[in-house]
């Protein structure tokens, strides 16, 4: 019999693509999302088959299902989505949290927390370990998100070490490609989407500030991998540890659509890391993953995708 696979945030971009993963493996998926930024079109194609089901549900309330792995996804995962609504992220992360686990807790579940590089803040450590605490604001606008995921960390170890749930803990670092949303606000697709309508490609700060940009196959083959290794509960940093400007990626997508946008610079937001690369020695050890797929070939895809869709 094939496990039974609980994806949370199953219609959103990294979820969907996780859906799909798990479809192709032969196992059964219950994707469950409240279509806050889920969007039934990521999912649409999957409709009708026979081992996956869609359940409309906001898991800051409790639902009761028997699986076998549960896949923690569900929360806003760009600023301009979480800040939307502080208080309702900060509760889809903690709420959320307790949910899954006392649902893994009473059927014996395994359970994946989907936590991010955020925890690390505006780092003072680089590239950054998983033994690094970070350098979090703890009121400022973006902490809904990043102590949100914080305290989601700690109840997952707390519910190890006092009841035994068998956890997973992953922290994602800026993962891109289809099913993006257009107005989401992170860098990848904003600058995609002026480019090709030729508006002004808005660069926050001096563009000097770094980000590591994974493809969403190699981080769906990361979290595979994380779940299916026994003995090792993370936290593990899954993230492509090429480090780019974000000038240097706005130039780039000028270049891959030939657009004739200009480059122009906005004030840098409140607490926006200058700095931000994942140290994935640990990954490699553990799970004997990497990245596979380089920037250039990786936006290819992704220009493809909202060509479409504009």
């Amino acid at each position: 019999m094939s496990r039974v696979n609980l994806v949370t945030g199953g219609a959103g971009f990294i979820g969907s693509h996780l859906c799909e993963a798990l479809l192709q493996r032969g196992e059964e998926v219950i994707c469950l999302d409240n279509f806050f930024t889920g969007r039934k079109r990521n999912i649409q194609h999957l409709i009708g088959h026979p081992q996956f089901e869609v359940i409309r549900h906001d898991i800051t309330e409790p639902i009761l299902l028997e699986v076998d792995r549960i896949f923690n996804l569900a929360c806003p995962a760009s600023p301009v989505h979480y800040q939307f609504n502080a208080v309702k992220t900060i509760k889809t992360n903690v709420m959320g949290a307790l949910n899954v686990l006392g649902m893994a807790k009473r059927v014996k579940a395994r359970v994946l927390q989907a936590s991010t590089s955020e925890v690390y803040g505006d780092p003072t450590v680089h590239p950054q370990p998983e033994t690094y605490w970070g350098n979090v604001n703890p009121i400022g606008r973006r902490s809904c998100y990043d102590e949100g995921k914080r305290v989601a960390e700690a109840l997952f170890f707390d519910y190890h070490r006092q009841n035994g749930v068998d956890i997973r803990v992953i922290r994602i670092f800026n993962t891109y490609g289809p099913r993006m949303l257009i107005n989401d606000g992170r860098v990848v697709s904003n600058f995609i989407v002026q480019a090709l309508r030729n508006e002004p490609i808005t660069v926050f700060g001096d563009g000097s500030q770094t980000r590591s940009f994974c493809y969403i196959s190699d981080l769906v083959e990361g979290i595979l991998r994380m779940m299916d290794c026994e003995g090792f509960t993370g936290p593990v940093n899954l993230g492509n540890p090429g480090e780019f400007t974000i000038l240097e990626l706005a130039k780039l997508v000028c270049e891959m659509t030939g657009s004739s946008s200009e480059i122009i610079f906005k004030p840098l937001p409140e607490n926006d890391p200058c700095r931000r690369k994942p140290d994935i020695s640990l990954a490699k050890e553990k799970l004997n993953w990497e990245p596979q797929i380089p920037l250039r070939e990786g936006l290819k895809h992704t220009i493809e995708y909202f060509k479409k869709i504009i």
